[in-house]
């Protein structure tokens, strides 16, 4: 069985998990909550092992996380207290790790091994919703700092083999990420923009599909929806990752004014 590659929302901070009691999320996040929800039923069969890449890690040189047990990494600021005491306990998955390392090496990427940095929000906040029983091992890949679209394109491309082996690539980010600006002044300008990327994402040719995304600076308000793009590189990875699949967007939904949407391949 193949499994398809996603490229997630993972919300805004711990979004999902605001009220103390455990309750659900403010309204706005909850059609987010639900797809996420959803993901691993959504798939053909359910993975022996997730590997994503957040936005919110990059390094020099692709870099595999091979740590056993990663604690949590709680990198946002100002949300309530309970929010830093939130657990997610997930097993790495070090045997993959490896064979990230190896697929990357093959096709000509340096790669460094780490294994003491904990898991960002990128990671824990939507794997918590996704796989709320953290039962199935999880492999974080960093971007690179030098936010080459086409490198991660590539890297994706290398990394397809694993589609075959069980594995879930996930990209997770947001599809706009434009912190300045929110509500009426993003409204209409962010759905431009989702339409046109949407377009781009979905083109029918995987060789177009590429060109066009790796081009991603030419779409209409792209600076406006991302004045840095750290949080549209995981979408590389995971539309380079999922070859010549069909492409389709998966969830779409306005948040802080923003029109954001997620994809699958395959």
């Amino acid at each position: 069985m193949t499994l398809p590659t996603l490229f997630v929302p993972h919300g805004g901070g711990p979004c999902f998990f605001m009220d103390p009691d455990g309750g659900p999320p403010d309204p706005m996040w909850q059609p987010m909550q639900s797809y996420l929800a959803g993901l691993i039923d959504s798939l053909p069969e359910r993975p022996k092992a997730i590997l994503l890449v957040s936005g919110h890690w990059e390094e020099a040189v692709a870099t595999v996380h091979t740590g056993e047990r990663p604690d949590l990494l709680f990198d946002y600021y100002g949300f309530p207290e309970h929010t830093y005491r939130l657990r997610w306990d997930a097993p790495g998955a070090p045997a993959v790790a490896r064979r990230v390392a190896a697929l990357l090496n093959a096709a000509g990427f340096a790669t460094r091994e780490e294994s003491e940095r904990g898991w960002d929000h990128g990671v824990f906040v939507p794997m918590k919703v996704a796989v709320p029983d953290a039962d199935i091992p999880l492999v974080q890949l960093s971007l690179r700092a030098d936010l080459d679209p086409a490198a991660h394109i590539a890297m994706g491309r290398a990394l397809a083999p694993l589609r075959y082996e069980g594995v879930l690539i996930v990209g997770s980010g947001m599809s706009f990420h434009n912190m300045r600006v929110r509500g009426d002044q993003a409204t209409a300008p962010s759905a431009v923009w989702d339409e046109a990327l949407s377009d781009a994402v979905t083109d029918p040719d995987p060789a177009v599909r590429a060109s066009r995304v790796a081009n991603w600076t030419a779409l209409p308000n792209a600076r406006f929806a991302h004045p840095r793009e750290e949080h549209l590189l995981p979408l590389m990875v995971a539309l380079g990752a999922g070859g010549d699949a069909r492409a389709r967007r998966d969830f779409r939904d306005v948040v802080l004014g923003w029109t954001v949407s997620g994809y699958r391949f395959g």
